[in-house]
């Protein structure tokens, strides 16, 4: 298993990031959050989970060990795949994710894109006891948590992450936001790694 890679970041893409390592450049499956935090040129260490198929070798990186173990967790229930765990974690952090579970929140699995309402209910029951409580927090409390950041925020510092300007990024943020209103208005949460791509189309074709 690869623990970990780390390196200057080669190269970022909307989903995935080239680290150098010993003179070879492994190209690591991200999340939008985790892209937002690497900069080309500058030395990164990102936890990695690789996974094996008969036809091909995926390396998905992380910000911190627990998101890769979260990553790893949600794998153990049926019908989660790698690319449906990074999913749910491109929408909520580690800790979201184990409130959402352990106070049976519905509403907050079927934000992530690809689980419907079934789905989410037989994630609840499968995930119960296999993610274990949010770090620092007691069920029970009235408080509420604070919930994952905004979409925009999320795209913004994914494409600053990429190499464009605050200015630059701004303006495609506001090009795509009609496109995540209206997944706002059936109800879902914007899918950041679409608005991430339409974002990138918007500033290419602008130049």
């Amino acid at each position: 298993m690869i623990a970990f890679v780390s390196g200057p970041v080669a190269a970022l893409a909307p989903a995935t990031a080239v680290i150098e390592v010993g003179g070879i450049g492994m190209a690591v499956q991200c999340t939008p959050g985790t892209l937002s935090g690497l900069r080309i040129g500058q030395d990164a260490r990102l936890a990695t989970s690789l996974v094996v198929r008969e036809d091909s070798l995926t390396l998905y990186g992380f910000a911190d060990d627990d998101e890769r173990q979260v990553f790893e967790l949600l794998q153990t229930a049926s019908g989660v795949g790698p690319r449906l765990a990074q999913a749910m974690l491109a929408t909520h952090s580690p800790d979201a994710l184990r409130l959402a579970v352990a106070t049976g929140d519905e509403k907050a699995l079927t934000a992530v894109s690809g689980i419907g309402k079934k789905g989410a209910q037989k994630l609840l029951l499968e995930l119960k006891d296999r993610l274990g409580e949010p770090v620092g927090t007691h069920i029970g409390r009235q408080a509420a948590p604070s919930g994952p950041a905004s979409w925009s925020d999320q795209l913004h510092a994914a494409l600053v992450g990429l190499g464009y300007t605050p200015r630059d990024a701004e303006e495609a943020v506001a090009a795509v936001a009609p496109q995540a209103e209206a997944a706002t208005a059936d109800g879902a949460r914007p899918p950041v790694p679409q608005l991430l791509r339409a974002a990138l189309q918007t500033l290419n074709r602008a130049r």
